[in-house]
């Protein structure tokens, strides 16, 4: 086995992450090489209950976490010994979700007497570009969109953000979620309705999109939720038959138009030349067909991780601890979870 802890130009970053329903431990070196990434989802948990239940998932991370980090380590060929510092997610999340990782890194820090990074978890899903595109740099344009979280982020450099926009109140994954579940299609949503939706007519129905005031950035999506609400209750009171993928497409274009079109604009505005996608939301074929085809015209690159990056994982949390460790920026072991930590 490489003997990773006698090179002193390498960082060896141990990664929790346990926001929400997935519990995930990476090792990571340099910040960008991934040497594993284990993730265990509760997906077939939560299904029974159309959603996440937050005393289910903690304890689900509780009954895990030391197995992930051994899986973690094992598959990484790394010992405590190898690790330079610990990386693990904060906030936002849930609270006793976080805890559990929190704790866990807490832990092996104060026992290996190497340093703790707090992470942001919506800044690592940005950093989840930088892993599955090592030639990537800012400035650019991040579209942040996932069940609890729509941000459109210019990022100046690292751990330099200026917030563009922000949801007002349904996030772009949340809306996806609750349609899904009035469609009668299931738990997790998102990936439900974009597969119906290439069987669909996105042209069918005409659902509102909801761009707000001249130059802003913000997204609502309660009012195309409630819009779509009332188009299925209203088929239902005419026992008018309800297509479900025509539904699903014409949703998904709406959800879709928005925020491309915020996303481009901001690219223009900003007079960069690079957009990045990142969290859950960024897996929709539709949305990133999308984009790339609306910034063509104006010479702007898309990029977007893979699937297993889109979703909640560690290795893009230990990707920002990275940045942050050789930044000089540490974390005391006094640190707290913070459910509703903003960027």
């Amino acid at each position: 086995m490489e003997q990773l802890s006698k090179c002193k130009k390498e960082v060896i970053t141990l990664a929790i992450e346990t926001s929400c329903d997935e519990t995930s431990v990476s090792v990571l070196k340099n910040g960008r090489r991934v040497l594993s990434n284990v993730i265990h989802s509760q997906i077939d948990q939560h299904k029974k209950f159309g959603g996440v239940v937050p005393e289910v998932a903690s304890r689900q991370h509780i009954e895990l976490i030391n197995q992930i980090i051994e899986t973690a380590l094992k598959e990484a060929e790394v010992t405590f010994d190898d690790l330079t510092h610990v990386g693990v997610t904060y906030g936002p999340g849930l609270v006793g979700a976080l805890l559990v990782g929190l704790s866990a890194g807490k832990a092996i820090a104060l026992a290996k007497d190497i340093p703790l990074n707090g992470v942001n978890h919506i800044e690592g899903h940005i950093y989840a570009n930088f892993i599955e595109h090592p030639e990537l740099e800012p400035p650019f344009i991040a579209l942040i969109v996932s069940g609890g979280h729509s941000h459109l982020v210019y990022m100046k450099d690292y751990g330099d953000y200026e917030i563009l926009g922000r949801t007002r109140d349904d996030a772009a994954g949340e809306a996806f979620d609750k349609i899904a579940r009035a469609l009668e299609l299931g738990y997790p949503g998102g990936p439900l309705i974009d597969k119906l939706a290439k069987e669909g007519n996105k042209d069918k129905i005409k659902f509102p999109r909801a761009f707000l005031e001249d130059n802003s950035f913000d997204f609502s999506f309660s009012g195309l939720k409630s819009a779509v609400l009332n188009y299925i209750n209203t088929q239902k009171m005419k026992n008018e038959p309800i297509i479900v993928e025509d539904v699903a497409a014409s949703f998904q274009q709406a959800v879709i138009d928005v925020l491309v079109h915020k996303t481009v604009q901001c690219a223009i505005d900003k007079k960069v030349k690079q957009v990045v996608l990142a969290g859950g939301v960024a897996a929709n074929s539709g949305l990133r067909t999308n984009l790339i085809d609306k910034c063509k015209p104006y010479e702007i690159d898309v990029k977007y991780p893979s699937l297993n990056l889109c979703t909640d994982n560690a290795a893009m949390i230990g990707c920002v601890a990275y940045y942050e460790y050789i930044r000089g920026i540490r974390s005391g072991l006094d640190l707290n979870a913070i459910p509703n930590l903003k960027l």
